[in-house]
């Protein structure tokens, strides 16, 4: 298979996880976006595009770029992602002239090169909107403490009041009924949300390496909770959990049951970003998380515009 090699670029596509997917498991640093089911499933979201250059070491490596959605009366942005950090000043500097900024920036290689960048003009500053938020595994499974009491009760109230099956997820088995919840949960939204994205997690379930659970509540399908593990095998990332139905309790509840059936090896569970959702900051910080996967946004100067790549983005997309 011939790969695209900077600055020339294509769509992603599950022919590249062969190459991507065994690069991006020695990430240590723990990034949701940066496993290869995430960005394959939000490919079309973000129009992602995928290209690799090779490092002074010799290493070939992946860079990103996608467009930012533009809905809801905001322009198209371009960025670019660099999963394994600072790839060196030129690719750098070069990717900041195709681009509007550089995107899920590592926090241990933004802090490296911070004065180098700034004294070239760029802002180097933490993203708080798009940080991953952090758990420690064990309390999600426990919920000790005051801390959680309020968790612990609403947990009780699904116990309590329901009948309840909760099983691992085997695609042979469960499909329809992951479906069925994934179609009700769109109903009841009255949105799309990440529909399309979870359709194809649950189509794709072992093709992409994804684990999870399913619950059963009175005898029907009504949660799930999907997801891979990163980070060297001890931190899960929770991509996708659904619910549907009036059950008082039911999220806390797989919350909590799919922490205790991840293995004991799986020390931190990471529940991903906010995106600037005042709704969803507050249930995540309910959590009491343990930390933060910091993540850093390079930019140009509040004096430079925005690359002229945008308009012809957004024209192409708008073209499709």
């Amino acid at each position: 298979m011939n790969l695209p090699v900077y600055p020339e670029f294509e769509p992603i596509s599950i022919s590249h996880k062969k190459f991507l997917q065994p690069l991006f498991r020695t990430l240590e640093n723990g990034i949701s976006e940066f496993t290869f089911a995430n960005l394959f499933l939000f490919r079309n979201y973000y129009n992602y595009q995928f290209s690799q250059y090779t490092t002074e070491a010799g290493y070939i490596l992946p860079v990103i770029t996608g467009t930012t959605p533009g809905n809801e009366g905001k322009k198209f942005e371009t960025f670019a992602m660099l999963p394994f950090g600072f790839p060196g000043l030129t690719l750098m500097e070069d990717l900041l002239t195709r681009h509007c900024y550089i995107k899920d920036f590592p926090e241990q290689a933004a802090e490296l090169h911070r004065i180098l960048l700034e004294r070239k003009g760029y802002c180097v500053e933490q993203d708080r909107n798009n940080f991953d938020y952090i758990y420690n595994r064990s309390d999600l499974a426990s919920l000790n403490g005051r801390k959680y009491h309020k968790k612990r009760n609403l947990v009780n109230a699904f116990i309590n009041n329901y009948n309840y099956e909760e099983k691992r997820i085997d695609p042979d088995i469960h499909k329809k009924d992951l479906f069925s919840i994934l179609d009700s949960w769109k109903t009841e939204k009255q949105e799309n949300g990440d529909y399309d994205a979870a359709y194809e997690a649950i189509d794709k379930f072992e093709e992409l390496e994804l684990q999870g659970c399913i619950t059963y509540t009175d005898g029907k399908p009504s949660a799930y909770s999907m997801g891979e593990i990163i980070a060297h095998g001890n931190m899960f990332a929770i991509h996708f959990e659904k619910a549907v139905g009036n059950y008082k309790g039911i999220y806390q509840f797989i919350n909590r049951s799919f922490a205790e059936m991840l293995a004991d090896c799986i020390e931190v569970v990471n529940r991903e970003q906010d995106l600037g959702n005042a709704g969803l900051r507050q249930a995540k910080m309910s959590y009491r998380p343990s930390g933060f996967i910091k993540k850093y946004r390079i930019s140009h100067s509040e004096f430079s515009p925005c690359p002229d790549s945008e308009v012809e983005v957004e024209t192409e997309i708008e073209a499709e």
